[in-house]
């Protein structure tokens, strides 16, 4: 068990927000997991699971001890006629594991591509992008409760995907469930994920139902692309639209596309018939939050060194560099800004994606 007292946290979240931890703690292992709650001190918490870095804003130095998960390991663990099963460690880059697939001749996760952050990660957010998100593609994961040091196993059903929410984003019930875990309310700040294990359905079909990959085919002429030439495409969608965080600190998308009414969405087509909508198996409409934010005239715009980004309103960027990068304080007061502006508009209240340190 690796640990560091008083340590930078900047090269470890994307948007380059200076701050610190008091006491960071590699885990590389469930080991490592183990013997950090059998520790006299820091074994009593709180804790703070760290993966990527890529969807947190960090306020203000972290007291909870910190543990940055890197876990490794990618193998194929079944092969049947349905699926492929492919189990991956948490602290496997997500588009490390996309191209890990590919590369072994697994087809699945192409429309994935280039999301940034961990696969332990992945299900806490319930990740998405381009009509695929995780949860099309989950089979279970393995975990370590950190209040009792119990491993566990859940299958779909029991992580609550919704979306680009999960049972790991929610405070935990005091009541126990069988096996010692939480029951119902959620496992935020319980659990720290170690294993991933992910379902590639067979036969495999290429998922087109995206503008963008629409036009991609059509302007290719290949209306039956194989899932290198999704991924392509993705890869190359993904960088035109957005940042490269070691060139332009950001967190990604900010905030979560809206979902409203049948008449929300006409009332708003009514006064704006340019917004981008999309209608959602349940009858609802889910409403573009880039186009939303661009309409109130954003884009471009900044308050202090907290920026909004150029080619996509939807991306919060950091304009400062080192020790004189953006502020967590910098980039929520221009979050605010923004849901008021979006908010007194249209009417909707836009939720931020990142967690909130």
């Amino acid at each position: 068990m690796l640990v560091e007292k008083n340590c930078s946290l900047q090269p470890f979240n994307s948007f380059g927000i200076a701050a610190r931890a008091q006491t960071l703690v590699h885990v590389r292992s469930v080991d490592d997991i183990l013997q950090l709650l059998e520790h006299k001190e820091l074994g009593r918490g709180p804790f703070f699971v760290l993966g990527g870095g890529s969807n947190i804003v960090l306020t203000g130095d972290v007291k909870a001890v910190v543990l940055k998960v890197e876990i490794k390991g990618l193998r194929v663990l079944e092969d049947t006629a349905q699926a492929w099963i492919v189990e991956a460690g948490a602290g496997e880059l997500w588009h490390d594991c996309v191209r890990w697939t590919l590369a072994h001749g697994l087809p699945g996760l192409e429309n994935m591509a280039l999301i940034p952050g961990t696969v332990g990660a992945a299900p806490v957010q319930n990740i998405g992008a381009y009509g695929v998100e995780l949860q099309d593609r989950f089979e279970s994961l393995d975990a370590v409760d950190l209040a009792t040091g119990q491993c566990f196993t859940l299958d779909a059903a029991q992580c609550g995907f919704a979306y680009r929410d999960s049972v790991f984003k929610h405070a935990p019930s005091l009541a126990m469930a069988g096996g010692g875990l939480p029951r119902g309310m959620g496992l935020a700040g319980r659990a720290v994920i170690t294993r991933v294990r992910l379902r590639l359905p067979k036969p495999w079909k290429a998922e087109l139902s995206y503008l963008d990959l629409q036009r991609r085919s059509a302007e290719t002429g290949i209306a039956q692309p194989t899932a290198q030439q999704v991924f392509d495409w993705v890869c190359a969608i993904r960088r035109a639209k957005l940042p490269d965080p070691q060139v332009l600190g950001n967190a990604g998308s900010f905030f979560k596309n809206p979902s409203v009414t049948p008449e929300q969405c006409a009332d708003i087509i009514a006064r704006d018939p340019k917004i981008v909508h999309y209608p959602m198996p349940d009858g609802s409409f889910k409403l573009a939050a880039g186009w939303l934010i661009d309409a109130c005239g954003w884009r471009g715009k900044s308050i202090g060194k907290a920026g909004v980004y150029e080619k996509q309103a939807l991306v919060l960027v950091n304009r400062g560099q080192g020790q004189d990068s953006v502020t967590g304080g910098e980039v929520m007061t221009l979050a605010r800004a923004i849901q008021t502006s979006v908010y007194e508009r249209f009417g909707i209240r836009l939720e931020p994606e990142p967690v909130v340190v």
